[in-house]
């Protein structure tokens, strides 16, 4: 913000200090140029030496007006300057408001007319016992010392608000920069949610469903399932809490864990057996042999696409075998392709949801730099591919 743009104030305990100062600075100037004059030979008409006298008054007095009207005063008493000698300490004062308040621009030319003003002074009322030049180059001193005063204190003012308005603008930043790491906090834990308790409620809804659809099933066979309901509830809980309590663990803890839910690729056969427990037919060809030269993100993530991609065929297509293939090398690219037949009957959930949990896993796979792609194949059955890179 310019100085010379910003919106007036009631002057506070400080600004009544600086214009007292200054009254009394520019009042003592004029006094001792008064008395200055008295002491000396020739003294000017009486009747001129009177005038001067009420011309610096005045020019005292309208001081406490320089900072609604600086550049109307100022112009106003260079004026008075070019004949008054009583004015010149008002109008020093006024030049140093007008460099203050004032664009350079507007300074300038107030101190082109000051110094217009010291020559005609000089030569309608020259010193008897000074040289002209010697007393032109005084004068030029004093109005080039309070204009140069003046835009100092200017640009350090506009030094100081560019540094508050930065300093805001951080600040601002920061904010926004805050609540944008935290609405990605809030989808990462609607994704991580969605992961882990999409395939655990899955599970929980066949199982369910399997009592619901056969009440008069034996006693040990219902046992079994609710046994499983209930481990799979317990379960469900457990994840939820390590995924909440990894992703509100702040950054950099030594303690904190890394992957959430501490699902990877290692995990992945126990995942295809929990699925086959669950009544699905699944085969799972993994021809990696051993995980451990596999990036953690991008095994977490292939373990993803198998989970989300086993909980859709579970919903959508009951009853239909599920096939898994995991290949890659290092420098080549992990590839995780997940492809179920056409349903052998239609399902409760069936043809439900939204799409969304593709969705989630196009943006994680994107995140990790892989491709997803997924769609229909043959025979009514349904494709999910994801590419993911693996350096050498």
């Amino acid at each position: 913000m310019n100085p010379s743009t910003a919106p007036r104030h009631r002057r506070s305990r400080r600004d009544r200090l600086v214009d007292t100062a200054i009254f009394v600075l520019a009042a003592a100037f004029a006094f001792s140029m008064s008395l200055d004059r008295l002491d000396s030979a020739p003294l000017p008409p009486a009747w001129l030496f009177l005038l001067d006298q009420f011309a610096g008054a005045l020019g005292c007095a309208a001081l406490w007006l320089r900072r609604r009207w600086p550049v109307g005063l100022a112009v106003t008493l260079v004026a008075l300057g070019a004949v008054f000698e009583m004015v010149a300490g008002p109008m020093l004062a006024a030049l140093f408001s007008v460099a203050v308040h004032r664009r350079p621009r507007t300074s300038g030319t107030v101190f082109g007319l000051s110094v217009l003003s010291a020559i005609a002074f000089t030569w309608l009322r020259p010193e008897p016992d000074m040289p002209p030049l010697a007393t032109l180059m005084l004068g030029l001193a004093l109005q080039g010392a309070a204009a140069g005063w003046g835009l100092f204190v200017h640009h350090r003012r506009r030094l100081v608000l560019a540094q508050r308005d930065r300093a805001a603008r951080m600040e601002i930043e920061a904010r926004l920069r805050a609540e944008q790491a935290q609405h990605q906090v809030r989808e990462a834990i609607a994704r991580e949610i969605h992961d882990v308790l999409g395939h655990r409620l899955s599970l929980l809804s066949v199982h369910a469903g399997a009592l619901e659809f056969n009440p008069g099933a034996d006693p040990a066979d219902v046992a079994r399932a609710a046994r499983v309901i209930r481990e799979s509830a317990h379960q469900a809980l457990q994840d939820l809490r390590e995924v909440i309590g990894v992703l509100r663990a702040p950054t950099g803890e030594p303690s904190a864990p890394t992957r959430p839910g501490l699902s990877t690729l290692a995990d992945l056969r126990e995942l295809v057996a929990e699925s086959g427990r669950a009544g699905m037919r699944v085969e799972l060809c993994d021809d990696l042999g051993s995980h451990e030269t596999v990036p953690e993100r991008v095994g977490r993530t292939a373990y993803r696409v198998v989970q989300e991609a086993l909980t859709n065929a579970r919903k959508h297509a009951p009853g239909a075998g599920v096939r898994v293939r995991v290949t890659g090398a290092p420098g080549d690219g992990l590839t995780v392709e997940v492809v179920n037949d056409a349903p052998a009957a239609v399902g409760r959930d069936a043809g439900s949801g939204g799409g969304h949990g593709l969705t989630g896993l196009a943006e994680r796979v994107t995140l990790a730099g892989g491709r997803l792609e997924h769609g229909s194949v043959d025979r009514g059955g349904w494709r999910v591919r994801a590419s993911l890179p693996w350096p050498a």
